[in-house]
């Protein structure tokens, strides 16, 4: 995700166990840098590989739906529980583990021969990128000592960023000379290289804290989640009643989940944080603002690939400028936050986003991009570097000092599961009005029975191979249209969700710092 919400306070939250030498610092550094750049690059790259996968595996919306949904599904219930894990049984040994379950899935998402492998491999993946990152983190704060922290976390956030910008850009290149295969397969010799460094050079740590881990509670959230989303992304093919007790059922385990984590001791997700009305306000924030994120991060490569014919290297460097506003501004965003604490630019930030998803909106079909994107690109960019920080520093005051590792986690999995949720709603909407403006287009009767048959595949329908130039081309333009009429629908809820977001922090975010909570470190 970009921007990833909490990331560098989840590094300082954990106790320095097992200091290394400094000999061995710029080892420890490659071996976390590229092992989180593995779920980083992993994350956005495979949206600019969907319309790819999408022709070669002839899948409709609802199958890539979950080629990104296993994925965060699983990353956004394990990690909390997966950072718990390295504290108990060691973090370089996690971290390995982590790395090698994602390398081994990456073989299996190259290797695959079906839609229902590739989307079990990326389950896989998920786990494995929920033992990685948290791993990563947590032995960057255990070998690096507190005056040399800093420095080990700001060039994490910057190789973080860089390999954030690469990844879209090395994928569109890799799709359009290799296949989408090689996207995955990109995966294992990175992964190869952490391990190695991991076992010649990275310390063991581990924490002495031996707290029971919740594993009713991350059962209860994985199958709840799971239940709601495939409610959601299969209603276009099930009956209403199946669909709705699927829903139901994922409502039902997510509401245990909660009765759960109020009653055990030792709880995944401490719910007496959420008394305090920041912290509450801060995570309502990251929800609603990364689930627009989320959505527009799901439908914008398809529509360059697919409607506006961008290649998939042009599709993942359309994105670069965002990244690298996130990145060239996020410190001047720190000093905002230091001068008029974390509410204003929480209203700010969160309105400009808006802006920019209204601007994306209003481009049609053809143009130049420095012209149609660019503008909402660089809009959605201000907004998120204004955000990000703010959204970190909300949580880190909200709570006591002791408890900013357990509520960095909590804020970063909430940003995953927007995510979750927002592909999975935004695109009922996105089909609903595809159908609807598909159904209004002038087309004949047998170029419509044709369209009817694979509505669910939007932009991606094939055509016959006996149609006329003619036809071809009515035909693409009235899908062309359609699908420009769904994504300027989920954009304007996506500027929705952030403008609600705005709401939301001038609600309830505290309007400045309190001197009884620990500041961020």
């Amino acid at each position: 995700m970009i921007g990833e919400p909490c990331a560098e306070t989840a590094i300082t939250s954990v106790r320095s166990a097992s200091v290394c030498e400094k000999t061995a610092e710029r080892w420890v550094l490659a071996a976390t840098i590229l092992g989180s750049s593995l779920a980083f690059i992993d994350s956005t790259v495979v949206n600019v590989a969907l319309a790819a996968l999408q022709r070669d595996l002839h899948a409709a919306v609802a199958d890539v739906q979950w080629v990104i949904e296993a994925y965060s599904l699983f990353l956004a219930a394990f990690l909390l529980v997966g950072g718990s894990l390295g504290d108990r049984y060691g973090r370089r040994r996690l971290f390995i583990i982590g790395v090698s379950l994602f390398a081994a899935a990456s073989t299996w998402c190259g290797c695959t021969s079906g839609l229902d492998q590739l989307i079990v491999a990326r389950a896989a993946q998920g786990f494995g990128a929920a033992l990685l990152v948290p791993g990563s983190l947590a032995i960057i704060s255990s070998s690096f000592g507190e005056g040399d922290r800093g420095r080990a976390i700001g060039t994490w956030s910057g190789f973080s960023a860089i390999t954030a910008a690469i990844g879209p850009v090395l994928g569109g290149w890799l799709i359009e000379h290799f296949s989408w295969r090689a996207v995955f397969f990109i995966n294992v010799p990175l992964a190869l290289i952490v391990v190695a460094i991991s076992y010649w050079r990275v310390p063991e740590s581990s924490s002495n804290e031996k707290g029971r881990l919740d594993w009713w509670g991350t059962i209860l959230i994985v199958t709840g989640l799971g239940a709601l989303i495939a409610g959601l992304i299969e209603s276009s093919r099930l009956a209403l009643g199946a669909t709705l007790m699927q829903i139901v059922v994922g409502i039902c385990l997510i509401i245990s989940f909660v009765v759960v984590e109020g009653r055990i001791r030792h709880p995944l997700v401490p719910l007496h944080l959420f008394r305090d009305r920041s912290f509450t306000g801060a995570n309502l924030v990251t929800l609603l603002l990364y689930a627009a994120l989320g959505g527009t991060f799901f439908f914008l490569p398809l529509n360059l690939i697919q409607v506006q014919g961008y290649s998939a290297t042009s599709a993942g460097a359309a994105l670069v400028p965002l990244i690298g506003i996130i990145f060239l501004l996020s410190r001047w965003s720190g000093g905002l936050v230091q001068k008029y604490g974390a509410k204003l630019p929480l209203i700010i930030g969160p309105l400009i986003a808006a802006l920019g998803y209204v601007a994306f909106a209003l481009p049609g079909v053809g143009g130049s991009y420095w012209k149609t994107f660019l503008p909402a690109v660089l809009l959605l960019g201000i907004g998120m570097a204004i955000s990000v920080a703010p959204v970190t520093t909300a949580v880190m005051n909200s709570v006591p000092q002791g408890r900013a590792g357990i509520a960095s986690g909590i804020n970063n999995a909430i940003a995953r599961v927007a995510g979750l949720l927002a592909i999975a709603v935004l695109g009922i909407v996105m089909l609903q009005t595809y159908n609807h403006a598909l159904h209004t287009q002038p087309l004949p009767t047998y170029v419509r029975q044709t369209v009817d048959q694979q509505r669910s595949k939007l932009a991606a329908i094939d055509f016959p191979t006996d149609m006329s130039l003619e036809t071809r081309t009515l035909l693409r333009n009235a899908i062309d249209r359609s699908f420009v009429a769904g994504f300027r629908v989920v954009m304007v809820a996506s500027a929705s969700l952030a403008a609600a977001s705005a709401i939301v922090a001038f609600c309830l975010v505290a309007p400045k710092r309190s001197n009884a909570r620990s500041a961020m470190s």
